[in-house]
């Protein structure tokens, strides 16, 4: 079956090129054997692979993977709006105006009186305005599916917005000392459910320290791991020069094509 493809009247048009998008979207939703089977849930998974595909392109500055990994996020908003209005929950349009009313609702320095000095106003106004829609908690909105260490920035983030947060770096970098310190009193006594606790309870404290430091832990422990990749496959590629095989090799012999790795970044 032959569609005409949608065109946008204006090719210089944003609003001209998405309504053709749509237009798309709906014939993928009507034709395509796949696309007419998919659900929200079905392709909830795709949505979170999308993203972080596109977190990748970011943090690599790969301008061609971002705008074509957008563009992927871009079709499973649509995808999720043809669906929700196909059962009428919600449509595309709702979505846009919803966020529209809300950018307009947690911005009343550009659009009321209100008046900000810093970021820390404007981030503790949104917080207030967020209680005022109805919110029980400060933390809530934090997914519970987040990752991690992603999450446990963003509950110390919000709970900072409301005053909740260290005094000065030096009460903070104690408080890591004091959780290292009993991480390794729980290991010392062999229970594992305190030691669980205990090394939870310091990468969360670390979590603290890099935003303290204006650094997001997230990113941070990526560099680490690209790092570390980098260096155990130069590891890999001299012990298969040297013909040499991993397993047989001493730690301190690869150590040293390790430290040689180094020397090489």
């Amino acid at each position: 079956m032959n569609q005409d493809i949608p065109t946008p009247t204006d090719k210089k048009n944003p609003a001209s090129q998405f309504e053709a998008y749509i237009k798309i979207v709906k014939l993928l939703r009507e034709h395509c054997p796949w696309d007419k089977e998919q659900t929200h849930k079905s392709i909830s998974h795709l949505l979170l692979e999308e993203a972080y595909e596109t977190y990748d392109a970011i943090q690599n500055n790969n301008f061609k993977n971002m705008y074509e990994e957008l563009g992927d996020l871009l079709l499973h908003i649509v995808m999720h709006a043809i669906i929700a209005e196909e059962e009428n929950n919600f449509s595309l349009v709702d979505i846009i105006s919803n966020s529209a009313e809300k950018m307009v609702t947690r911005h009343p320095h550009i659009f009321a009186e209100i008046e900000v000095s810093n970021t820390n106003d404007v981030l503790q106004n949104w917080e207030k305005i967020k209680m005022k829609e109805g919110k029980k908690s400060v933390l809530d909105g934090v997914p519970n599916v987040l990752p991690a260490l992603l999450k446990a920035e963003r509950i110390q983030q919000k709970a900072a917005k409301v005053g909740f947060d260290w005094n000065n770096k030096e009460d903070m970098w104690s408080k890591v000392l004091e959780e290292v310190e009993e991480l390794k009193s729980a290991i010392i006594s062999k229970n594992v459910e305190n030691i669980e606790e205990e090394f939870g309870d310091v990468i969360f404290s670390l979590v603290n320290a890099a935003r303290f430091s204006n650094i997001v832990p997230e990113n941070a422990l990526q560099k680490t791991n690209k790092k570390f990749i980098n260096r155990f496959t130069h590891i890999e590629k001299r012990a298969n020069e040297l013909g040499k095989e991993l397993t047989n090799m001493s730690l301190e012999e690869m150590d040293e094509l390790w430290n040689e790795a180094k020397k090489n970044e």
